[in-house]
């Protein structure tokens, strides 16, 4: 996954002057980030703190090991029933 160019803190920051009522288009042009990524950011840290944004950034890193065991899991059993299949 592509790794951000910007920490936690400076989203919550810039989502912090979009509330306090700065314009979007002034927040974009001044952080180098179009509006589509300022609405993502929006929509996934909207009413956030810090504290709360590493809790999910912790839980999607397990959620993501999580996802790879299954699928290995999956893959050996798929072998396994595979070659059992076969021998008889």
């Amino acid at each position: 996954m592509k790794r951000s160019r910007f920490s936690d803190s400076q989203i919550l920051a810039v989502l912090k002057q979009a509330e306090a009522g700065k314009t979007v288009p002034d927040l974009c042009r001044e952080h180098g980030i179009s509006n589509a990524t300022f609405y993502k950011w929006r929509a996934k840290y909207g009413g956030m703190d810090a504290s709360l944004m590493g809790r999910m950034k912790e839980l999607e890193e397990e959620n993501r090991r999580l996802k790879k065991l299954y699928i290995d899991e999956k893959l050996k059993a798929e072998i396994v029933a595979e070659a059992l299949a076969k021998k008889w």
